[in-house]
């Protein structure tokens, strides 16, 4: 006589995380990613302006289901696994500031730039600034590009 046993479930039906972690529940990962402290419902609510706590309750317990987020024994909640899907691969987190990954490029071709043109004042050479101002002006419309959408916090 044998039993019938079922199956586990399939995880291959349910879809991935980028498509889960957008929205309202990616605004409450981003802040408490930044928070870097465990916070409450009352407090996700009031900070990001949601109309009530069940709302911000809501996005937590998507983000506890993700396995990003988990509850410690005074009931705030703090991020446990950090992962970057969609908009959040093209950001680095310094000291609680996002900043874009494509603005630290910029910024090196800028001042590579300012430096070329300050050593070589007298003696241009005009393929390499313009070279250097193409690459200058492509890296800092991209950085903007991607700085507009940022996940609003």
């Amino acid at each position: 006589m044998t039993k019938d046993i079922e199956s586990p479930p399939d995880d291959s039906k349910k879809p991935p995380i980028e498509d889960q972690l957008k929205g309202k529940t990616l605004q409450v990962y981003m802040y408490m990613i930044k928070k870097k402290a465990p916070v409450g419902v009352r407090e996700v609510q009031r900070d990001l302006g949601f109309s009530s706590p069940s709302v911000a309750n809501y996005h937590i317990d998507k983000l506890i289901e993700l396995v990003l987020v988990s509850r410690d024994e005074y009931g705030r909640y703090y991020v446990v696994q950090k992962v970057h899907v969609g908009v959040l691969q093209a950001f680095v987190n310094i000291g609680g500031l996002t900043v874009p990954r494509l603005s630290f490029f910029a910024a090196f071709f800028t001042t590579m730039l300012i430096a070329y043109v300050a050593l070589n004042l007298e003696n241009l050479n005009v393929y390499a600034v313009g070279f250097a101002v193409a690459g200058t002006v492509a890296f800092w419309l991209e950085t903007i590009r991607v700085w507009i959408k940022k996940p609003v916090i």
